[in-house]
């Protein structure tokens, strides 16, 4: 499927080609009749920029504002910054509130145009890091959530790193009760999304369950190091990632009974609503039956009855799963902020199983893995803060709720991640290599906990949910 995010791509691509064909005859005359003899030189320096400052998937302008609607509910107290404090009037807070997302008009200075700007929040010897992309301009968003005390005593305060701050601001405060005090289910279209999004949050909570929806099976090139062809490394990778999809829950206290595997393939459930008594069987694999991978389900469901992977056996195993569980929160992806296919049709497939299932929950959890317009997001290195994801359309007005991470539990999700088969891939030869010159060049940090860029991205002192009341 040519997704949004493809096209986005390809456009990228196709621009740095023309570029490159553009410039590399002027390149060539330069060489040929000034007597440069520099050829080789100025294409190695300018391979060396780009790795530096110019391979990120940056498909808008680090000039533009994010745009965010929020419930008009939503208490908004208008402020300034005087010399790095926080000037406004903090006991006009309601009871309750957690969720702290600041308004900020950001402009990069010349060094951020090379170096990564960013904002630190905190206090005394505590900061929190929130990166932007370089040569950001305008209105951004920060998550002081977990501050609120440091707040409400006067010492909060803000500094700049190769950026500067307009001195007016505005706070929004969301009020939540504790969702992982309550029934929950978490949607994940593949293994490791639901650890990605939602390990702190479904580790503490105390009746909850995980139901991943496909095997994930696809871009297996990696086991055919074990001598496979296409086919047999597709079946492999799905096998293994099934099975991470019931086991590493485990880790954070989540048993087998409350897991499932629902067994369908990998980017075909779009081509599956769209024929929804058809079959789609795995792009790579060749495999048709859901059965395969669902041997360790606690209970049977609708689709063991023929293993036809049709999306009315979705619906129907979702229907199902609703009713048995009855959770009273739902976590899924962001239907309008994930671009992924698969995470887009998991928020249609609940639906309509919602309206087949006599369950529904109250409240939908929203999260984002992957962003349209920028794949570093969140930006910055491992453990800091989740600053809201660059937004230039405004999103459906829902409400926030960003949890916190204790340093153990962020610990046990590195660990949860470190289990998952499909983040264990080693990086190519160019990626390393780019890596090595943005660490050199543009003072970029990655952890040393695994080589995937998921390591650095979702291993944050903040989870971030959009609020979805049904």
């Amino acid at each position: 499927m040519d997704t949004r995010k493809q096209q986005l791509l390809h456009r990228y691509r196709r621009n740095k080609r023309l570029f490159m064909i553009l410039v590399l005859p002027l390149l060539v005359a330069l060489d040929w009749f000034a007597g440069w003899s520099s050829l080789p030189v100025l294409l190695m320096l300018g391979w060396v920029a780009h790795e530096a400052w110019f391979a990120d998937h940056l498909f808008y302008s680090p000039q533009e504002d994010y745009r965010y609607n929020f419930p008009p509910s939503t208490t908004c107290l208008p402020g300034v910054l005087k010399r790095g404090q926080l000037a406004l009037d903090p006991s006009q807070l309601p009871d309750g509130v957690e969720t702290l997302i600041l308004k900020v008009e950001i402009r990069s200075t010349w060094l951020g145009r090379w170096l990564d700007p960013h904002v630190l929040v905190g206090y005394g010897f505590s900061w929190d890091r929130q990166d932007f992309e370089r040569g950001a301009r305008g209105e951004r968003y920060l998550n002081l959530s977990g501050d609120l005390a440091l707040l409400r005593e006067g010492r909060l305060q803000v500094r700049t790193r190769f950026c500067r701050l307009a001195p007016e601001i505005k706070l929004y405060a969301f009020a939540n009760p504790d969702y992982s005090a309550r029934k929950l289910m978490v949607i994940a279209p593949h293994a490791d999304d639901a650890e990605l999004a939602a390990f702190g949050l479904y580790s503490r909570t105390e009746s909850v369950c995980i139901v991943t929806l496909t095997q994930g099976e696809i871009e297996a090139a990696n086991y055919q190091r074990l001598g496979l062809d296409k086919a047999a490394a597709a079946r492999l990778k799905g096998r293994l990632r099934s099975w991470s999809s019931l086991a590493v829950p485990l880790w954070g206290g989540v048993p087998a009974s409350s897991c499932v595997q629902l067994g369908y393939y990998c980017q075909r459930l779009a081509a599956m609503a769209a024929q929804p008594q058809e079959a789609f069987g795995s792009l790579e694999s060749g495999e048709v039956d859901i059965r395969t991978v669902r041997r360790f389900n606690p209970f049977e469901l609708p689709g063991d009855s023929d293993g036809v992977p049709s999306w009315s056996n979705l619906v129907a195993d979702l229907s199902a799963l609703l009713e048995r569980f009855q959770p009273e929160v739902v976590v899924l992806p962001h239907p309008e902020l994930d671009p992924h296919p698969d995470h887009i049709m998991a928020s249609q497939a609940l639906q309509e199983a919602r309206k087949r299932s006599g369950w529904s929950p109250a409240v939908l959890l929203l999260y984002a893995n992957h962003l349209y317009d920028n794949d570093r997001w969140p930006m910055g290195p491992v453990g800091n803060g989740v600053a809201l994801p660059p937004r230039h359309e405004p999103l459906p007005a829902d409400g926030l709720w960003s949890p916190v991470l204790t340093p153990s539990e962020r610990l046990d999700k590195i660990q949860a991640l470190a289990m998952q088969h499909d983040l264990q891939t080693p990086l190519p030869l160019k990626k390393r290599l780019r890596r090595l010159i943005q660490w050199i060049l543009a003072g970029r940090r990655w952890p040393g906990l695994g080589q995937d860029e998921f390591f650095r991205k979702a291993v944050r002192r903040h989870e971030l949910f959009w609020v979805r009341k049904l």
